[in-house]
């Protein structure tokens, strides 16, 4: 059973963590805390890596290896920034409590589901969808309301303040930086057939191979450097947000997370916005449309080592920015139904050859 203080496993998660996994030594700490981005573009990146930790590359792909199996490293690859190769939005469902083991399963196994989560609300089921474009994302979500007989609201992003879900080792955001928050959007960006052929490659991510992108290319019908040139071209532009190591956070000792709503006048919302990506804590902050029945257009996520944690650094928050003279409400995560990356090729979701899925899912 969900507490009301901890959030647990629930489902096949998608490959996600299971709950005990072996502690970190101090070697793949290390690994893990460095290379959540900046990941090399080169022939062979992980013995670039190894190089910079003093080790060879055998540790550097034993290690990755070892975490992308047990779903502490969910995979190694791109993140990209919402709505600029494909489409997505958050949703959410008011579930009867009875029905919500029976509807989460529903949600978790559309393809074009990447997150799904319980959380402590009367609207008590949110999910993130992504597919390859805006009729694809419509039909997942009729699909939804059609199998499940209830009503899905959509809250597309608007505009995103800070999206970027790097953990690291000290307790802290990884990498926050001023020039990584606050980017201008490229906006939707025109992708030829190798284009849409590499993204569904990086779907699943980088193996743990001594010449990934080879292994990618093959995989994408292209050429190696012409693999890497792209990658590097989309990282310039700001099509990809972080390219590293993805992680799940729970086993890295972020165990509490809450969603932080508030209703803000249009006039405001940005300006909060900014402020919110330049705090300490806050993970995810980014403007939403409103929807029938949910008026709240300003997110937050804050992820904290435990739920005092998240609310306190909540509380701090709202009284620096005077945020809470506006409507507002905290949703903390109780279950994860599903957790995995986005997957905006034209990819059927099954599991990469190049790891096993473990048995359950974490937060």
């Amino acid at each position: 059973m969900a507490t009301r203080t901890e959030p647990v496993a629930r489902g096949a998660g998608g490959g996600a963590a299971t709950g005990t996994v072996r502690p970190l030594d101090e070697f793949e700490r290390r690994l893990i805390d460095g290379w959540q981005r900046g990941f090399p573009l080169c022939e062979r990146p992980y013995a670039t890596i190894a190089r910079r930790l003093g080790t060879d590359e055998d540790e550097v792909l034993s290690a990755l290896s070892d975490r992308l199996a047990d779903g502490v490293v969910s995979r190694i690859g791109a993140v990209f920034r919402p709505n600029v190769v494909g489409a997505s939005t958050l949703a959410a469902i008011r579930v009867p409590r009875e029905r919500l083991e029976e509807v989460a399963a529903l949600v978790s196994a559309r393809a074009e589901v990447n997150h799904n989560y319980e959380r402590e609300h009367a609207i008590n089921l949110w999910f993130v969808a992504a597919a390859q474009d805006e009729q694809r994302l419509h039909e997942a979500l009729e699909a939804i309301e059609r199998e499940s007989g209830l009503d899905v609201l959509r809250l597309p992003l608007e505009r995103d303040y800070w999206i970027d879900l790097g953990f690291g080792m000290d307790g802290v955001v990884a990498h926050r930086t001023r020039t990584s928050r606050g980017r201008a959007s490229p906006g939707p960006v025109v992708l030829d057939a190798r284009d849409e052929r590499l993204i569904a490659a990086l779907d699943d991510g980088l193996a743990p191979v001594s010449r990934p992108y080879d292994e990618l290319a093959r995989r994408a019908d292209l050429t190696e450097a012409y693999v890497c040139v792209r990658i590097a071209d989309w990282l310039n532009r700001g099509v990809i947000s972080r390219f590293g190591l993805v992680v799940r956070h729970r086993p890295l000792g972020w165990t509490a997370n809450a969603m932080c709503v508030w209703d803000v006048p249009a006039g405001e919302v940005d300006a909060l916005g900014a402020a919110l990506a330049a705090e300490q804590g806050v993970t995810l902050a980014y403007r939403r449309a409103r929807a029938d029945g949910w008026p709240y257009n300003l997110y937050a996520m804050i992820h904290g080592c435990d739920r005092d944690a998240v609310t306190a650094r909540r509380e701090a928050i709202a009284a620096t920015l005077g945020l809470d003279r506006h409507r507002h409400d905290v949703l903390f995560s109780l279950a994860a139904y599903k957790q995995r990356g986005a997957r905006y090729g034209r990819g059927d979701g099954r599991t990469p050859t190049h790891r096993r899925p473990p048995s359950s899912a974490v937060t």
